[in-house]
């Protein structure tokens, strides 16, 4: 998804640092040390690693939901964190069209992706994403490519903080077989997914060359499930995207996801493949 367009690739993003994000990280620092704890004391409190309650409180991070009630609950913030989280403000950095789905994305128990343009953004290598930005059009700043790059790793952390969220991405065959930024980032990228869907919470499936038609024809797709069971599914284009919340649109693309999952390679078939265009180790 090109959801880091400045706004102002497949990818995705925390916010750039804003003025509210900095002050809701202060409020959880000064909350934190009122308690007289260290953040590597803090974090197994809330539930979350010692570098995601570090980059909340830098400001560089949007909390997830679940991190501000267990942190109001911790620290007895007499709902200041809560308050302050309800005011929190994006920078430029984030599109517009895709900022409701991200921020479902940091608390979503299922997240479905399926990708026939680019590597989805959370699988994607800093090389890999950096090429995205340098090749971009209209051409980004050297500044802004900085920021989106470092957002970008950001927001790849979902993949090793949540790690009991059950993740599927579906890639078109073509997506990596493109040499985008020449064959040794595609064969850093491919080791990359290789590395990834080892982790037991993770599926990612090869769309064939060999299949002719199928059910993903109609563009990138993405589904998501909250942890109250609710399901949620984002198309995104140029320049724009579309969340769903319409659950008999939600359904028919949930069909069409599960019909891609039979299509596409298994996942030890995928593996192979990957091994394939990865080459020697």
């Amino acid at each position: 998804m090109t959801d880091e367009v400045l706004d102002e690739g497949p990818g995705g993003s925390e916010p750039e640092t804003s003025d509210s994000l900095k002050a809701l990280g202060e409020v959880v620092k000064a909350f934190r040390r009122r308690a007289g704890l260290t953040q590597e004391a803090f974090a197994p409190l809330v539930g979350y690693s010692v570098p995601t309650v570090a980059s909340i409180e830098q400001g560089r991070r949007l909390p997830p939901v679940a991190f501000v009630e267990r942190a109001e609950e911790v620290l007895d913030a007499f709902g200041t964190i809560r308050g302050a989280a309800k005011h929190v403000a994006r920078k430029p950095g984030l599109a517009k069209w895709f900022r409701q789905w991200a921020k479902l994305e940091q608390q979503a128990a299922t997240l479905y992706t399926y990708e026939n343009r680019l590597v989805p953004g959370l699988l994607q290598t800093p090389a890999y994403a950096k090429t995205l930005f340098d090749e971009q059009i209209p051409a980004l700043g050297d500044d802004e490519i900085e920021a989106l790059l470092a957002a970008r790793i950001e927001r790849m952390k979902l993949l090793t903080d949540r790690p009991h969220t059950i993740y599927s991405f579906i890639i078109d065959e073509h997506v990596l077989s493109r040499r985008t930024g020449g064959p040794e980032v595609m064969r850093e990228q491919a080791s990359h997914i290789l590395d990834t869907c080892t982790r037991r919470n993770i599926d990612i499936q090869i769309m064939p060359h060999s299949r002719g038609h199928h059910a993903g024809l109609n563009g990138p797709l993405c589904l998501l499930e909250t942890p109250e069971n609710r399901w949620f599914a984002y198309c995104e284009g140029q320049e724009t995207g579309q969340f769903i919340p319409d659950p008999k649109v939600v359904s028919i693309l949930q069909k069409r996801y599960a019909r891609m999952r039979a299509q596409a390679l298994s996942f030890e078939e995928s593996a192979s493949l990957l091994r394939e265009m990865r080459g020697a180790p």
